[in-house]
Order: C-alpha cells, then sequence, then structure tokens
C-alpha cells in the first residue's frame, strides 16, 4: 500500500503518464491518425506504381504508332472511329447475352 501512494505522489511519473495518454488519444497526432495516414500513403504509393506502369505502356504505344503509318490508321479508325470522305462506317456493338 505504501508502494501505491509513493507512486501516485510521484510528479515526474504522472506528468509522464498523462503525456503518453495526451500523446496516444487527445493530441492532432493521435496513433489513429497516424495510422490512417500510413495506410493512405500505401495506397497513394500503389496507385503512383500502377500510374508509372500505364505511362510506360503508352510510352511504348507511341513510339509503336509513330514509327508505323499503317499502324497509326489502324489505331484511328478503330479508337476514334476515323474515316476517309469516300468510305461508311459500320459500328457494331456486342451485347452480353444472360
Amino acid at each position: 500500500m505504501e508502494s501505491i501512494k509513493k507512486i501516485i505522489k510521484n510528479y515526474y511519473l504522472m506528468v509522464g503518464a498523462f503525456f503518453l495518454i495526451w500523446i496516444t488519444f487527445f493530441d492532432s497526432n493521435d496513433l489513429y491518425s497516424q495510422y490512417s495516414l500510413a495506410r493512405k500513403l500505401d495506397n497513394l504509393n500503389a496507385d503512383k506504381a500502377y500510374y508509372l506502369e500505364k505511362i510506360e505502356e503508352v510510352k511504348e504505344d507511341r513510339e509503336e504508332l509513330l514509327s508505323n503509318p499503317n499502324l497509326l490508321e489502324k489505331f484511328a479508325r478503330e479508337k476514334y472511329l476515323m474515316k476517309k470522305p469516300t468510305e461508311d462506317l459500320y459500328v457494331v456493338v456486342e451485347t452480353a447475352e444472360e
């Protein structure tokens, strides 16, 4: 019983415990906020890796298209539905059957 009173009366221990509780639960940089920010950072890094991969794919496609005029024409016809003035364009859309 005497040792408990000694611990409670210890000023440094009480201030340290108060500080630890304050930092853990009440501060603007509490543990939950830090955990949320770490998860958000992980998600953003994953998105960054995905977009860097997509950028590389687009650069490769661009180099391929600029080096081959026939492929450029095919790409323009398929992707942007471009046509020559004397042609008719028909778009066939496949529907998913259940």
